[in-house]
Formats: C-alpha cells, sequence, structure tokens
C-alpha cells in the first residue's frame, strides 16, 4: 500500500523551511530528516515520530497513537499516530514540533558537519 501524500504534503508544508531539513524515501514510505537524523516520516496512513523514550511513552496515552512496531519489535522512543490523532492542522503542527524538538536536539550526522550544513550539539 502506497504511503498517504497528502499527509506527506501536510508534513512536508510543516518542515520545508526549516535549516537542515530533507527528505528521503524509506520504509515503503517517506522518512523527514532534520540534520539527517530522521525526525518523523509516513508510512501508510500513519505519522511516524520520533519523540524520545520519556515523550513517547506520554504520547501513548493520547487518543490514535501506538507504538511504532512494522517488524514485530516496538521500537523505543518512536510513536505511530493515525489518521485521527493528525486530522486537525492544529494536531498535526503539535505532533510535528515534538518530533522536531527531539531530532533538534541529537548531535548533526558528521556528514552533515562537514558539509556545514549543522552544528554538533553544545556548539
Amino acid at each position: 500500500m502506497p504511503f498517504d501524500t497528502q499527509l506527506a504534503d501536510r508534513v512536508r508544508k510543516l518542515l520545508s523551511r526549516r535549516k537542515g531539513f530533507s527528505e528521503k524515501r524509506m520504509f515503503g514510505g517517506v522518512g523527514f530528516l532534520l540534520n539527517d537524523n530522521l525526525c518523523c516520516g509516513v508510512l501508510r496512513s500513519q505519522l511516524i515520530l520520533r519523540l524520545g523514550v520519556d515523550a513517547a511513552e506520554g504520547a501513548l496515552r493520547e487518543y490514535g497513537v501506538r507504538p511504532f512496531d512494522i517488524t514485530g519489535r516496538a521500537m523505543q522512543g518512536w510513536v505511530m499516530a493515525g489518521p485521527a490523532a493528525c486530522e486537525e492542522a492544529d494536531d498535526l503542527a503539535r505532533w510535528v514540533k515534538l518530533a522536531t524538538q527531539f531530532a533538534g536536539s541529537l548531535p548533526a550526522k558528521e556528514k552533515t558537519r562537514r558539509a556545514g550544513r549543522g552544528k554538533p550539539a553544545g556548539a
């Protein structure tokens, strides 16, 4: 099943003006990266979010959110938000903001730093 291109377009619109933004086709969907760190993505009709362990645990208490598990083993610090959880523009913006805050707290990948597109944490 192809990924939801409308959801991907909505996420892209929220991220496209950010410095260090890129996207990449992956896991049968599309991933959105900040300084080469995966931040969020779209797989089928689900929004995939990298939030970190604590924020992911909190997110799992929200309606329409479940563990990110496509292999039979849930990935720690990641969740999947279903269509109902990100249907409203404000909800989608909040999820994407949480994911970008976490991705922004990570050090830029080495190749990004060498290219001058990002700074290492603490720089």
